[in-house]
């Protein structure tokens, strides 16, 4: 059997090496068949139904030839018309006999031959079996009356002169017109306009029904008035008009009754076209019709790409797009497969949109609509994500599958897409700019717990603003806010511009410093020429070239600037010695900044810079260890600061790791740099991060359940040095990766590392369990499962109510909160009742009214940083399509991307030992000078005292109102103070309330001691009343603190650090973005800083880094083995 398998058969004949060279000579003797297909087209009437139907061109030719015939026929009729000579007759005689010459009648009879084989042939070619219903058609009677007469006058003669309707013509030829369109567009392939084709319809309809009227009473009249063409077509146009002058009327019954067929046909006709007209009108603006192509090859326009369009990202999208000058002339095409929304309708049809916005109802899935909305020629697509949906990651793939779409439509066009899931990211890495929602979101909530406030600074920096709301506000902070919220990022060539020119060959931090004091604009970064990587704040030791794309932070653009000297840079040039920048009185107040039609004016000030070594810019030397951190102490005392740099910051370092073994009772942890080394999605930048040494096991996450590890089961049990951070969360995604990565980045200080807690159960033991009470920081993030709300603004309302109740349990807790929706951001930290909140209500309402894109940003949440909306970043897409730029920058400055040698942000607090650099412009020197940190902003908070009513909302005035109700009754046996801070009675009464049936309890005893007998009668009622009174007089917060406390204590958790617990909340805070230079700097003000990357220049200055280790202490060589390790 084997050998049979083994056996290979020889080749037939035909399969023969030589047969296939010299052809198969045995084929005539083979017994193959050929098939032939497609037979059934070869037979002569599928040809012919082939060249006059089926194929598109040819049937084009043959139909334009049948309108033209039906036209020639018109004419003809009113050639003869014209030439015949009407005898007045008796009876029937002028209408049924007309004079027709031998000519005319020739050329109309060869027509008519023509025009009737035509018909019949097109009838055996349609013949499907039923031959009436092809004789009974309109056109097949109407050709019928029109030719065969003239064919019958061939064989009898006397029949030449009889009277033919070929006037009815005309109605052929609006059926040939008709057909005719339809072939064209199938010849040319292209959608034809079902508007067009119709108002084409109506048209003809209506010339048809004036030129049979016309044509049948003129000849109806030949026996009665003998009414000319003219006449007959004036006496038609005045009854279809209705106004019916009565000059001209028929005289005859025959006329008569053709006038009244007329109008009831008119009557029967018209309405049916015109409501399909308008039937057409309405569904044409549900879908929006098409942008022309003309227009669009002379005109620039972008097309937005949206599942659903609300009215809020409309206005976003439009007030962002616009702001831009260069960008007024721009058409904006949105493709949404939805109707109109009736918002949104009624916003299109302001005169300032309805000109330049076109809404098309379609997909962008089809090519037809990617056709319509002239994708290929369009300047940008804009394709962003429906966040209301439930499931994120299907609207992902909505979107995912859009921008293959669009690319493969119109692979030339620049794509702009906004991803939620950032591990769908890598499926549109192929687009030109890509907003990661998550990456972003989490990432901001991050540095909102290091860098207060971030979230508003970026918001404000990526908004488009002239700086001018809250100018009008009596409040000195809404007029600085709102001034400096006007900052934004710009960028020019160094070489083209006159704030940077004069710093060519200078290092980075000089020409930040002079820029800055000079024309007020703060170089946060630059981009070399032959790298396309942007770089913040590179250090000193970068050196600036012409070549070099430098990115500021100021008012406006440098090219709507102009340039105003003062009196004192005048003086200079003379000779004069002037004063310096911040030299005693003669100090400049602050910048004058001038906006107006998109330029600025600026004061300059003196050019003569102080030199570094300044006394009034050098730390003191008794302040030189104390007031300064340790990173930054040593290099004061250095030359070249730069060289020194990273060695300055592992010093630092490695005093972190010598200050825990000093504390006993506490675990040390030990942390090493390193990557993390498993990737949650694809994608994701690398970071040098702090990690574990060792993995912990999966079972040491759970924070409230031991394990054989440990038995901690509280956060107080691990005795955590510094403060923890919460997440509140639906589900650990994998976008907390981009949470917890700029917590724990290496240039991050080990002793500021906070604990970070993921709370998946948000109730009040969970929260206690994960240890709120020793918490700095409180961050909930919006949740999925909240957006299936009827109401799309109620998809907050699940997070705004839980978060105002751990507001009101823990008020002196910072709580950051994300929100779907910006506008229900008023609701945060809510008071009913407080006057100032209803001032900051209508202050935004009347910015709104003002044409304002920041009209929520003066909400005290929102500028303290409290609380942000991620829809607010999506001004960050918009502007990318004129600084593209931008979301490189954003991603830097959130720590979501890491180019080597960039810098990151971080902040310093001032403190009393800081006031004595007094102002901002001082502070930039000393910054510059002494750490090369580049200082973009201030936090500041201010103390506010919020007037509230009775109805005990806010928490303070409550307290208040409690301690002075309590001290008239106990007088002297009540101290001064707050309630919850001193032990006077009605604390000790409190404390006693632990259960809840007390005051039910209290109630009885009182009832008990009525009972009793007279004796000491009025004492002791006096003493219930009073006891009854501070019962019900406790205040809200005493009851919310007794409910707190139990639960703690139902939980085996001790109260103390709830005790320590105090309100804050009678302060405001907000962001100053690049203030001017002489803003005086207060205590607790939080500057935001871009310092430099300390691992830029590792490799290349060792010897350096090793000879400034030498002149310092010990501490420095632990970090050092840990770096050349790494």
């Amino acid at each position: 059997m084997n050998d049979m398998d083994s056996e290979v058969l020889p080749l037939p004949p035909r399969y023969r090496f030589r047969d296939l060279l010299l052809g198969d000579q045995s084929f005539q003797n083979d017994d193959r068949v050929q098939v032939e297909f497609y037979v059934n087209e070869n037979t002569f009437k599928e040809r012919l139904k082939l060249f006059f139907i089926k194929n598109q061109r040819s049937s084009l030719r043959i139909r334009l030839f049948n309108f033209s015939l039906k036209l020639l026929t018109c004419l003809l009729y009113i050639v003869r018309v014209l030439l015949d000579d009407p005898v007045q007759g008796i009876g029937w005689a002028p209408i049924l006999w007309v004079e027709r010459n031998m000519t005319l009648w020739a050329l109309q009879v060869i027509i008519a031959l023509i025009g009737f084989l035509e018909t019949m042939l097109l009838i055996y070619l349609s013949y499907k079996g039923n031959i009436w219903e092809q004789i009974f058609r309109v056109s097949f009677i109407l050709e019928m009356i029109n030719t065969v007469p003239f064919i019958i006058t061939i064989f009898w003669p006397p029949l030449r002169n009889l009277f033919i309707p070929v006037f009815l013509n005309c109605w052929l030829a609006k059926y040939a017109l008709e057909n005719m369109i339809n072939d064209f567009h199938r010849a040319i392939l292209r959608t034809q306009s079902a508007m067009f084709n119709q108002v084409l319809i109506l048209f003809c309809t209506l010339l048809c029904l004036l030129f049979t009227g016309t044509c049948g009473i003129q000849h109806l009249e030949r026996a009665g008035d003998n009414l000319s063409l003219l006449k007959s077509f004036y006496f038609c146009i005045v009854t279809f008009s209705t106004v019916g002058y009565g000059d001209v009327t028929p005289k005859i019954w025959p006329s008569q009754l053709l006038v009244v067929i007329m109008i009831c046909v008119a009557l029967v006709v018209l309405p049916l076209q015109f409501e399909e007209l308008v039937y057409l009108w309405m569904e044409r603006q549900k879908s929006g019709g098409n942008y022309s192509r003309h227009r669009a090859q002379t005109e620039k326009h972008v097309v937005l790409c949206v599942s659903s369009l609300k009215i809020d990202l409309l206005m976003d999208f439009l007030n962002e797009f616009y702001a831009h000058p260069r960008l007024q002339d721009y058409y904006v095409v949105i493709l949404c497969p939805t109707e109109m929304d009736i918002q949104v309708r009624r916003v299109l049809q302001i005169p300032l949109w309805s000109q330049r916005v076109i809404y098309l109802q379609g997909s962008a899935l089809k090519d037809q609509d990617l056709m319509r909305a002239k994708m290929d020629n369009g300047e940008a697509c804009f394709i962003l994500s429906s966040r209301n949906e439930v499931d994120r990651t299907a609207a992902d793939h909505q979107t995912i599958l859009r921008a293959w779409a669009v690319k493969d439509f119109a692979p030339n066009c620049p794509l702009y897409v906004q991803i939620l899931k950032p591990e769908n990211k890598f499926h549109v890495k192929f687009a030109d700019h890509v907003v990661c929602e998550e990456e972003c979101k989490y990432a901001m909530l991050a540095l909102n717990c290091i860098c207060p406030a971030t979230s508003t600074l970026i918001t404000l920096l990526v908004h488009t603003s002239r700086g001018q709301e809250g100018q009008d506000s009596p409040e000195q902070w809404q007029r600085m806010y709102g001034r400096c919220s006007g900052n934004e990022v710009y960028h020019i060539r160094m070489g083209d511009s006159k704030f940077f020119m004069e710093y060519e060959g200078k290092s980075f931090t000089y020409a930040a410093f002079h820029a800055h004091k000079k024309y007020g604009v703060c170089l946060i970064g630059l981009k070399r020429e032959e790298n396309k990587s942007i770089l913040l704040n590179p250090g000193p030791r970068h050196i600036m070239a012409a070549s070099d794309t430098c990115f500021y932070i100021n008012i406006t653009k440098e090219e709507n600037s102009a340039f105003i000297f003062k009196q004192e840079e005048k003086q200079k040039r003379q000779g004069f010695s002037g004063r310096g920048l911040y030299d005693g009185p003669s100090r400049l107040p602050v910048h004058s900044i001038i906006a107006s039609m998109g330029t600025v004016a600026m004061d300059l000030q003196s050019t003569d810079c102080r030199p570094p070594n300044s006394s009034k810019l050098t730390l003191p030397t008794e302040n030189g260890s104390s007031s300064r951190r340790p990173s930054i102490a040593p290099v004061l005392e250095l030359a070249d600061s730069s060289s020194l740099l990273p060695c300055d910051l592992l010093s630092d370092q490695s005093e972190d790791e010598m200050t825990p073994s000093d504390d006993e009772g506490l675990t040390v942890v030990e942390y090493v740099k390193g990557y993390p080394p498993n990737s949650p999605y694809i994608g994701s930048s690398p970071t040098l991060c702090h990690l574990l040494p060792v993995k912990a096991p999966f079972c040491c996450l759970r924070l409230d359940k031991g394990c054989k590890h440990n038995s901690y089961e509280d956060a107080k049990a691990y005795g955590f040095k510094n403060k923890l951070i919460i997440v509140s969360a639906e589900t650990a995604g994998n976008g907390l990766y981009n949470f917890i990565v700029p917590l724990r980045a290496y240039y991050r200080s080990r002793k500021e590392l906070n604990p970070i807690v993921l709370l998946l159960d948000n109730n009040l033991d969970s929260l206690l369990q994960c240890g709120i009470i020793y918490a700095d920081n409180l961050v909930v993030v919006d949740k999925e499962s909240t957006m299936s709300a009827e109401e799309d603004y109620m998809a907050d309302a699940k997070t705004i109510v839980n978060v105002q109740t751990m507001f009101r349990l823990f008020p002196s807790l910072s709580i950051i909160t994300e929100l779907t929706h910006p506008s229900n951001m008023r609701f945060m930290q809510f008071r009913a009742k407080d006057s100032y909140s209803l001032a900051l209500s209508k202050l935004e309402k009347r910015e709104r009214e003002n044409g304002s894109n920041l009209a929520f940003m003066f909400r005290l949440p929102f500028a303290a940083g409290r609380v942000f909306s991620i829809s607010m970043l999506d001004t960050l897409l918009y502007q990318s399509f004129v600084k593209d730029y931008m979301i490189s920058i954003t991603r830097l400055l959130l720590g979501l991307d890491t180019t080597p040698g960039s810098g990151y942000l971080c902040a310093m607090k001032i403190t009393d030992d800081d006031l004595w650099i007094r102002t901002y412009g001082r502070l930039f020197q000393k910054l510059c000078s002494s750490s090369a940190e580049i200082p973009i902003g201030i936090y500041r908070t201010e103390s506010h005292m919020f007037s509230t009513s009775e109805s005990q909302i806010s928490v303070n005035v409550e307290d208040c109102e409690d301690t002075k109700d309590v001290k008239e009754p106990w007088g002297s046996r009540s101290g001064s103070g707050t309630s919850h801070h001193r032990p006077h009675r009605n604390s000790c009464a409190s404390d006693q309330s632990d259960h809840p049936l007390l005051r039910r309890k209290s109630m009885q005893w009182a009832r008990r001691l009525s009972r009793k007998g007279h004796k000491n009668t009025s004492k002791t009622a006096e003493w219930i009343n009073q006891q009854r009174l501070s019962l019900y007089r406790r205040s809200e917060r005493q009851e919310l603190s007794e409910l707190v406390k139990n639960r703690m204590k139902h939980l085996g958790l001790p109260t103390t650090g709830y005790d320590e617990m105090n309100d804050h909340q009678n302060t405001l805070s907000y962001v100053l973005i690049n203030p001017p230079p002489d803003t005086r700097l207060e205590l607790n003000d939080i500057v935001y800083l871009i310092r430099s990357d300390p691992l830029a220049h590792v490799t290349n200055d060792t010897h350096s880094r090793k000879s400034s280790c030498s002149n310092k202490l010990e501490p420095c060589h632990p970090e050092t083995r840990d770096e050349t390790q790494l």
